[in-house]
This record gives structure tokens, sequence and C-alpha cells, in this order.
């Protein structure tokens, strides 16, 4: 027996635009001190999960290490960045820097998608362009010949409308905000379509879904006194999704 699905099952996991750094390199880090220099007027707020890895073959000693940290401070002005163990904690320092980078580089990204709560509903279509290879002399006969076409590139589309609140800090209002983010590096839709949850914990191998890098392109306001005030979010992908529609 089939199983219908009601929507209720499905649910967008978002990453903030303009939490991608992936060309760090080692003097991007304190000697000593604390401060990380990540780039100007990038997304990056107070609290955020970032995840801050190495080069294989670099040497950290005394540096502050690869691992999962919160951003402690960032000063988009200046670019420079703190980070703590924990949210709200005290800065990571160093006595050294990094060393040992060669051609590679590190990387400080948001350490992965976080749920947006207040979705009303998410959409998203894929489509696919046609190249007319017809050719010119064809024999008449009794029937009009037919245009040729091969495949050509595919393209996609999306939106979602969320809710909006006076918290700010909600991932609903930052992707209101990340919509004229300069940079928009880093921002990643996972758009579920059955999100199944065990213990807490969605289970990826049960549930399908898309994951797409996008650029986020509009967001329109509708405010009225009958309803929650509402933003559409238009996106499109820029790069390709990657589709996970198994439920095995």
């Amino acid at each position: 027996m089939a199983t219908v699905l009601s929507g209720t099952s499905g649910a967008l996991y978002y990453t903030p635009a303009g939490t991608s750094v992936t060309t760090l390199a080692a003097g991007a880090f304190p000697a000593t001190g604390a401060n990380i220099t990540v780039g100007s007027y990038l997304g990056f707020k107070v609290n955020d999960p970032v995840t801050l890895a190495y080069p294989v073959g670099a040497t950290v000693t005394n540096a502050i290490p690869a691992g999962a940290y919160f951003v402690k401070t960032y000063v988009p002005a200046t670019g420079i960045m703190t980070v703590s163990s924990t949210a709200g904690g005290s800065a990571v320092t160093a006595t050294a820097a990094p060393s040992g980078f060669g051609a590679g580089f590190a990387s400080i990204t948001y350490t992965a998608p976080a749920v947006v709560g207040s979705v009303r509903e998410w959409s998203f279509e894929i489509t696919r362009s046609e190249i007319d290879v017809t050719t010119i002399g064809q024999e008449a006969g009794q029937y009009a010949p037919f245009r040729s076409y091969i495949t050509g590139f595919a393209d996609g589309s999306g939106s979602a409308t969320v809710y909006t609140t006076d918290d700010d800090t909600n991932l609903s209002s930052r992707m209101i905000e990340d919509v004229i983010q300069a940079t928009q590096a880093g921002a990643t839709m996972k758009l579920y379509i059955d999100r199944i949850v065990a213990a807490g914990t969605v289970n990826d191998t049960t549930s399908r879904s898309i994951s797409v890098p996008v650029i986020l392109t509009s967001a329109s306001l509708t405010v009225n006194p009958d309803d929650g005030q509402s933003v559409e979010i238009a996106f499109r992908p820029s790069a390709a999704p990657t589709f996970d529609l198994s439920k095995s």
C-alpha cells in the first residue's frame, strides 16, 4: 500500500549567505592573540557554528587548531573574526601562526544547514533547455518533416514563503537580509520532501531531500491585518543540485 504524504513532513534547512571562506592563507591567522582576518562584509553573525579546516600537511602547533567553533565576534568593516569553543565562551587564542600550507588554503565555513522553523512552504522547479539541430534539405514526403532537438543545459528556480517576527536572530529573518548580502558564498538550501527524525536527529538515509547551493534573488513582503507577516524568498541554483530521493 502506497504512503500518501501530506506535506507536513517536509522541511527547509538553510546555510546563510556569506558564511564560506575557503581561501585563508597562513597570514590570516594570529601569531599571538585571537584575531582571524577572514574578509570584510561577509555574512557571519555572533554564535554562528563554524568549522575551521587546514590543508593536509599544515603545521598548527600552538596555533588555533582545526575543529568546530562558534563565532565570538565578527567586525564586517575590518573582516576580523574571533571564535570560541562554546557559544558565548571565551575567544580561542594562539601563541603561533599556522604554517606549511604550500599551495593550499585553510577554510572557515558554516558548519551545517540549520532548520528554518517558520517556513510556510517551499517550491523548486527544474527545467531543461533544448537545442534545435534540424537540418535543411530534407526530402519532402506525405507528412511534414519534424524538427530535431537534443537536450541542453539544466536550470532551476525556487521560492520559500517564511513568516517573520521581531526576533532578528531567526533564520527566516536572516534569509530576507541575505537577499541583499553582497557576498552570498555559502548560501545553501536543503529541501526535505519528507524529513524522518529519529531520537531528535534527522535520518538522511530514510529522508528524501534536495541540496542546492543558491543565490537569493528577491524578497517579496506581504503585510495585512488578518494573517501573519510573510515574505516570499526567490532563489536560483548557483551550482548543480544534489538529489537524494532514495528511501534506503
